[in-house]
C-alpha cells in the first residue's frame, strides 16, 4: 500500500499528478491534508489508498473546506462575525474578485474549483444552506430533518460527491442517491453525535421521534436505557443503515478508478451504524467507531479492487 505519511513521496507524487506546482499552493494542500488526516483517519485513508493520486489533493481541499466552515458555524453567537466574513470572501474568490492571499483553507479550494468547474455550483449551494446548520438546535418533526437533509447536508455532501461522479452520470438519478447516502450518514451522525450534541444544545433526533417512543430529552441527557430510549435509537439506527445500503447504487455513477473508494466509504459508514446497533444506549455516553479489524478489512479489500 502506499504510504501516506505527512512526508510521503506518494503524497508529493499526488500534488504533481494534480498539476499542483506552486511550492505555496503545494504547502496549503499539505497543510489541510494533516488536518483531515487528523479528525477523519478512515476517511483519509480510503482517500489516500483507493482514489487516483490526480483527485486525491482536490478531494483533500473540499473536505478541509467543508470541515473549516462548520467550525465557524458551530462557534454561536460569540463568533457571529466570523460566518459572513468566511461567505463573502469564499464568493468573492469564486468570482475571481477577490485572490486567495495564500489562505490555507480558501487557495487550494479555488484550485480545485479551477481543475473541476463542477464543483462551484455545489459550493456555492453549501454556502446557500450553511446558515441552516448555523441556526439548526433541533428538529420539531421529520419533515424538519429531511429539509436540513436537502438544504445544507446534501450540498455539502455534493461538494466530495462531485469529485467521484462520472461526468456523464446522469444528475437526478445520481443526485437521488447521494441523497439516499446522504440522509443515512446524517442520521446515523446525529445518532452517534448524541453525548457530544446534548451538551452543545443540540438535538439531531425530532422531537415527533422522542415522543413516539415516550423518551424525554432529559432521558436522552441521563444517558440511561430508560424506557423507549433503546427502541428509539434502534429505530434512527436501522433507517440509517437502510438509507447506507440503498446508497450501495451510487457506485453504478462512479467512474472505474472511484469505484473502490465509493464502496469503502459507503460500507464504513455502514459498519458504524452497526456498531452504534450494537452499542445500544451506550451511544449516549460516547460516539463509536466502525470496529478496527472490520474497518480495515474493507479498505484491503477495495485496495485489490481498484480500478473496479
Amino acid at each position: 500500500m502506499q504510504a501516506w505519511t505527512p512526508g510521503g513521496r506518494s503524497w508529493e507524487r499526488a500534488l504533481t499528478a494534480a498539476d499542483i506546482d506552486d511550492p505555496r499552493l503545494r504547502a496549503a494542500y499539505t497543510r489541510q491534508r494533516a488536518v483531515v488526516a487528523g479528525y477523519r483517519r478512515h476517511a483519509y485513508l480510503a482517500v489516500r489508498l483507493l482514489l487516483p493520486p490526480a483527485l486525491v489533493p482536490h478531494a483533500i481541499a473540499t473536505t478541509a473546506f467543508m470541515h473549516h466552515t462548520d467550525n465557524l458555524l458551530d462557534r454561536g453567537p460569540g463568533a457571529a462575525g466570523a460566518w459572513p466574513a468566511w461567505e463573502a470572501r469564499v464568493r468573492a474568490g469564486l468570482a475571481g474578485e477577490e485572490a486567495a492571499d495564500g489562505h490555507p483553507v480558501l487557495a487550494p479550494l479555488l484550485r480545485t474549483v479551477a481543475a473541476r468547474p463542477r464543483l462551484r455550483g455545489h459550493v456555492e449551494d453549501f454556502l446557500a444552506g450553511a446558515p441552516l446548520e448555523r441556526d439548526t438546535t433541533g428538529f420539531a418533526t421529520e419533515a424538519d430533518y429531511q429539509k436540513y437533509v436537502d438544504v445544507y447536508a446534501l450540498p455539502a455532501f455534493m461538494t466530495i460527491a462531485g469529485l467521484l461522479l462520472a461526468p456523464e452520470a446522469d444528475a437526478d438519478a445520481s443526485r437521488e442517491v447521494c441523497r439516499a447516502y446522504i440522509d443515512g450518514s446524517q442520521r446515523l451522525d446525529f445518532v452517534n453525535d448524541l453525548s457530544e450534541d446534548l451538551r452543545d444544545g443540540r438535538l439531531g433526533l425530532s422531537e415527533e421521534a422522542l415522543a413516539r417512543y415516550g423518551v424525554t430529552r432529559a432521558a436522552l441527557e441521563r444517558g440511561r436505557d430508560a424506557p423507549g430510549v433503546r427502541d428509539l435509537l434502534r429505530d434512527q439506527l436501522l433507517q440509517a443503515r437502510r438509507d447506507l445500503l440503498a446508497a450501495r447504487r451510487l457506485v453504478a455513477f462512479a467512474p472505474p478508478g472511484h469505484r473502490a473508494f465509493t464502496r469503502a466509504v459507503i460500507a464504513l459508514e455502514t459498519l458504524t451504524a452497526g456498531a452504534a446497533l450494537a452499542a445500544g444506549p451506550a451511544v449516549l455516553r460516547r460516539p463509536v467507531r466502525p470496529p478496527l479489524p472490520g474497518a480495515l478489512a474493507v479498505l484491503l479489500r477495495e485496495y485489490r479492487r481498484r480500478g473496479r
